[in-house]
């Protein structure tokens, strides 16, 4: 990697408020495979490839989402991911930090990864996954991201996915479930199975914000099973 696309890269994460990074370990092939092909291994550029696609969004215009946020939330994590996990859009609180999935959802979201990892035995913690959303900008009042908004910042999900090449995507909500495989069912008629984005292998699952409303227990427990199918594929 070229040193100063490298310095570049190192003081991008560091301004998220990372001080370091790690790449993940490999892991032999899981026994049972979900009904999808192989993906292709993740590029050992990714990280280039991810700050070249940050760089290529900028001070993005491109839709109305602009006029209204703080700031553009991009990503974190592990650009050599083996595990990515894409949401909807940034809230209040990741409009604030940067970073998406660090408000109430993204909490539980931490705890559903660890703690299910700890539970099943994968040495797994957030850090070592990759967490990002369909829109990179706030939408008004939380509301649910228009079809063209969709569009346009969708292409920049896709370039993120195409660089890390991951071994699975968990797919969290029926806005992000839309994005990636153009399907109207919902979420509930979605979720706990596997389905394909260019050969990469997809779970769906509930949206952590969903999964925090008190009348949702049995969502809660479906949506540890869906992780549960997700973490045992990627990582046995």
């Amino acid at each position: 990697m070229n040193p100063d696309l490298l310095r570049r890269y190192l003081s991008y994460y560091q301004d998220l408020g990372f001080k370091t990074l790690y790449r993940a370990e490999s892991a032999p092939q899981a026994a049972a495979q979900p009904p999808a092909p192989a993906p292709v291994p993740a590029s050992p550029a990714a990280a280039e490839a991810l700050l070249r696609i940050r760089e290529e969004i900028g001070d993005c215009r491109r839709c109305r989402l602009s006029q209204g946020r703080t700031q553009i939330v991009f990503g974190t994590g592990d650009p050599a991911a083996r595990l990515v996990f894409v949401g909807e859009g940034p809230g209040a609180d990741e409009d604030a930090q940067g970073i998406p999935f660090v408000g109430r959802a993204g909490q539980l979201l931490t705890q559903m990864i660890e703690n299910t990892a700890r539970k099943e035995g994968v040495p797994l913690l957030r850090k070592d996954v990759y967490i990002c959303n369909v829109v990179k900008c706030r939408p008004p009042d939380n509301r649910t991201p228009e079809p063209d908004e969709m569009e346009i910042c969708g292409q920049f999900l896709f370039q993120q996915l195409e660089a890390i090449r991951p071994k699975a995507i968990c797919v969290l909500g029926g806005t992000a479930a839309k994005a990636l495989l153009n399907r109207k069912e919902g979420v509930t008629r979605l979720r706990g199975n596997w389905f394909d984005w260019r050969g990469i292998p997809v779970m769906v699952t509930y949206h952590p914000s969903y999964l925090l409303r008190a009348y949702n227990q049995d969502a809660k427990r479906e949506a540890w099973e869906d992780l549960k199918k997700v973490l045992h594929y990627v990582y046995d």
